[in-house]
């Protein structure tokens, strides 16, 4: 039979509100009180059953994160930035994938809000109404991460994705190139790529900028269409949407007998381990991915605690990497 909070009652010799006490943090107790508690706890191996503690204190010390693509290798690193800054306040996570499908997306929400999770941390490709409504309806606590919202309606931390676009492409004319491509997801797939489009159209607006898009930004899908496109252009510079679709580049300029960074060069976004393990190394827009992860927790702590909130737009600083690609 599983140890209750009456079998620590009765182990501890206190009551059972005693023990609820003790274990909430919610009044003050006698230090030899509370020693005899947390060893009868300690003895009996008793487990705090959270549901029930969330029933009492209206929370649950849990957290929901729901993501497109757990497998993507950029979510590894800001889940353990969420999950190091919710270690250090007590709160535990509930990782869901969402596979990037507005459905399914809306139904997790609900399921969150089932769950009694005290606050969600949420990535998406693009924010629609219906997540919206199913915030609002939840009613709870919700900070976007690596995610914009356009209208800043709620909560979010980013890196300024149309600036670091315009970065990329300032980067690639400062070293002489003249034929630059854009290859990125379809038009409103992700909107984190299409500003990063938008601010480099913008620093080419005097100069052509061959846009190549790839569907979904799958690696598999993008290398053929790449290719074909530089078959047909001549190209001597290239900003990629993301790792992934910086890696499909650099392999269909060797897979048509042409060299990286001799003939073309290569600048992608994110940082992740595909950067280092393609040769050459690439040339990246570092987007400080734990830090997403990290910032985007304890903002939620702020929100769930009445902390006050200097900005509830949080802007974090990308720069540029720079490796053999270019």
């Amino acid at each position: 039979m599983p140890v209750t909070i009456y079998d620590v009652a009765r182990e501890a010799k206190v009551s059972m509100a005693t023990v609820s006490r003790v274990i909430n943090g919610t009044a003050v107790v006698k230090e030899d009180t509370k020693k005899r508690v947390l060893d009868a706890i300690a003895r009996l191996g008793y487990r705090p059953n959270a549901v029930a503690r969330g029933l009492a204190s209206k929370r649950t010390r849990t957290i929901g994160v729901i993501v497109p693509d757990v497998s993507a290798a950029f979510v590894a690193e800001m889940v353990r930035g969420i999950e190091d800054i919710a270690n250090m306040y007590d709160y535990h996570i509930i990782l869901v994938n969402s596979d990037a499908q507005v459905d399914r997306e809306v139904s997790l929400i609900g399921t969150m809000w089932e769950k009694q999770v005290d606050g969600i941390i949420y990535m998406t490709n693009v924010l629609s109404s219906r997540e919206i409504d199913a915030f609002e309806e939840a009613q709870i606590p919700v900070v976007l991460c690596a995610t914009e919202d356009p209208e800043r309606r709620i909560p979010s931390v980013n890196i300024d994705n149309y600036r670091s676009g315009r970065d990329a492409v300032h980067y690639l004319l400062e070293r002489g190139c003249k034929k630059i491509g854009f290859i990125t997801t379809d038009e409103g797939v992700s909107v984190v790529a299409d500003r990063r489009l938008q601010g480099a159209e913008n620093r080419m607006r005097d100069h052509e900028l061959h846009v190549i898009r790839t569907g979904k930004g799958r690696y598999e899908v993008a290398l053929p269409v790449i290719r074909a496109y530089f078959e047909a252009h001549d190209l001597d510079g290239v900003v990629a949407a993301s790792d992934e679709l910086g890696l499909a580049t650099i392999h269909a300029v060797q897979d048509m007998g042409r060299r990286v960074p001799e003939d073309v060069k290569v600048i992608a976004f994110d940082n992740t381990r595909l950067a280092v393990m393609v040769r050459p190394e690439m040339t990246v827009i570092a987007q400080p991915m734990y830090d997403f992860g990290a910032v985007s927790m304890r903002l939620l702590t702020k929100l769930l605690q009445d902390e006050p909130v200097d900005n509830y737009t949080v802007t974090l600083l990308h720069n540029i990497v720079e490796r053999a690609s270019t």
